[in-house]
């Protein structure tokens, strides 16, 4: 059962929800506004090995954060 990642177009609301079947993901809505315009996210893949994390997601930004621009640099 995959854990998908979602955002809401009408509040901004990103969250997390285990969909048992395609036919459930029909019925979502935003936990925090009610809507149905929610857009599936990319989920990023994070793993632990000899006690360190090992993380398949894109490299940070130089500045040590998130981008200010988000989709500009292609890194977040």
């Amino acid at each position: 059962m995959p854990i998908y990642e979602y955002l809401c177009a009408d509040c901004g609301t990103k969250f997390e929800k285990l969909v048992r079947r395609s036919a459930d993901a029909d019925s979502l809505v935003c936990p925090s506004c009610g809507q149905q315009h929610l857009q599936q996210e990319f989920s990023t893949f994070s793993a632990r090995a000899n006690g360190a994390s090992k993380s398949a997601e894109m490299p940070s930004c130089p500045s040590g954060g998130r981008c200010p621009t988000p989709g500009m640099c292609g890194m977040n």
